[in-house]
């Protein structure tokens, strides 16, 4: 027999309080081409000729593609070492360090990941962490909330739009109010942010390098918002702090970042983890696990779960966070990933990926109607302006196997022309001649 979890009485009795009387009216919210078509499922098969089936079907995603796909998600080189530690047991199979006392190696990982962390983004203290970039700018964001007890958030356009789209959407139900900043030709207006922080505000929320890959120093606007009481709250790409005016450099109040950069792969959408840094004055606010280290009664080093503030510990409805996970798994991965590159090695990658970017730039700025988007710096991350719509040139070389970059005007009207380039260790420079070969043979 089916199992079946409720009976027809039941199933009534449940769409009455609802207000409801079939399941097709409580979800007539959703399309009908996205329901399911139909429950009669094929016969079984066997385990070999399931594995086969599955196997057929997981080949069909090896496309082969260069790729200068950027856009907060990058695809680094990753030591094989990652894999080869992540992948032990005693990592793997103890996710989330509930019985901390019986999690000592677990917690000892995770307490050296924030100590990574805290030393990449010269921050006081960092969390074991939420689920990714989006998440960790939102947690951010409420925690500047939570503590100035006010409820207006000013945020760069230039901010990654799929963490803003992630913002409001969280926020939504909220008594928060989100004033976005125009950004200008893919340069944030500092000016406009300075002016737009007043009584009302609880944090401005800045990205560095920019989401069109534009490198700012934001030390006068975290300054003009601590004068204000004003959280300054900072969006970075990891791989880039070994080079640039980290976060606690430029004064910040709160730096974010997607960890996916890492050691982590690409794949469909994750699992990736979201980094969150604070000054050690919020961190009362700060939501996720920390981790500290003490000693024991006979005076040996031991790690505990400290200042718990997640929903199913004791705060329920007064928590911190109720999205917030420990990503353990993820964590490690990006600690065994800095640890092993070290602080040179981050650097190396960095200004290697800078000097990509740099040719890119000489090689499609010679092609007739191809130029920079602005003339402000930038690290591994481009945008140009193309004598065409961007979403034609990405279908017409995807075709000749080659993606490069994203189009922009999904998220920005007006700019249709303009094509986000990025460049890592993974792209070499005969594949970007083999690019401007390709995008001068189609203009």
């Amino acid at each position: 027999m089916p199992y079946i979890p409720h009976t027809p009485d039941e199933l009534r009795e449940m769409l009455s309080v609802l207000g409801m009387s079939s399941l097709d009216e409580l979800f007539a919210d959703i399309p009908q081409t996205m329901r399911p078509q139909s429950f009669h499922l094929p016969e079984g098969q066997s385990e070999a000729a399931v594995c086969g089936y599955f196997e057929s079907l997981a080949a069909r995603n090896d496309v082969n593609l260069i790729s200068f796909l950027g856009a907060g998600y990058y695809a680094h080189d990753i030591p094989k070492a990652v894999d080869a530690i992540a992948g032990r047991s005693e990592f793997y199979t103890a996710y989330t360090p509930y019985q901390a006392e019986c999690s000592q190696g677990t917690l000892q990982a995770v307490f050296e990941f924030q100590t990574a962390v805290c030393r990449l983004l010269e921050m006081d203290c960092a969390n074991a962490s939420v689920y990714d970039g989006g998440s960790a700018l939102f947690e951010a964001a409420m925690m500047a909330v939570r503590a100035t007890k006010r409820r207006t958030l000013v945020v760069d356009e230039a901010v990654n739009p799929f963490w803003r789209v992630m913002l409001a959407t969280y926020v939504a139900d909220l008594d928060v109010e989100v004033k976005t900043v125009r950004q200008k030709d893919g340069v944030s207006n500092v000016a406009a942010l300075m002016d737009a922080i007043d009584g009302s505000c609880a944090a401005v929320l800045v990205q560095n390098p920019n989401f069109f890959g534009v490198v700012a120093d934001y030390s006068s606007l975290f300054a003009k918002a601590r004068e204000n009481k004003v959280f300054g709250v900072i969006s970075v790409y990891p791989v880039m702090q070994s080079v640039l005016k980290t976060p606690g450099e430029m004064g910040a109040d709160i730096a974010v970042a997607e960890g996916q950069s890492l050691g982590l792969p690409l794949q469909f959408g994750g699992p990736y983890l979201g980094l969150m840094a604070c000054r050690k004055e919020h961190i009362r606010q700060f939501p996720g696990r920390i981790v500290g280290r003490t000693v024991d009664v006979d005076g040996k080093t031991g790690y505990v779960l400290t200042l718990q503030a997640r929903e199913q510990h004791i705060r329920r409805a007064k928590a911190t966070s109720n999205i917030c996970s420990n990503q353990a798994l993820c964590a490690l991965r990006a600690l065994v990933h800095m640890c092993l590159l070290g602080p040179s090695g981050l650097t190396r990658r960095a200004e290697s990926n800078m000097a990509l970017a740099r040719y890119a730039v000489e090689r499609l700025t010679a092609l007739k109607g191809v130029e920079l988007l602005n003339d402000a710096p930038f690290g591994s991350e481009v945008c140009l302006r193309l004598p065409m719509p961007a979403t034609d040139l990405v279908d017409a070389l995807a075709d000749h196997g080659c993606i490069p970059g994203y189009p922009l005007g999904r998220y920005y009207p007006g700019m249709e022309n303009a094509l986000l380039l990025s460049c890592t260790e993974q792209n070499s420079r005969s594949q970007i001649g083999m690019l401007a070969e390709m995008v001068g043979g189609l203009l």
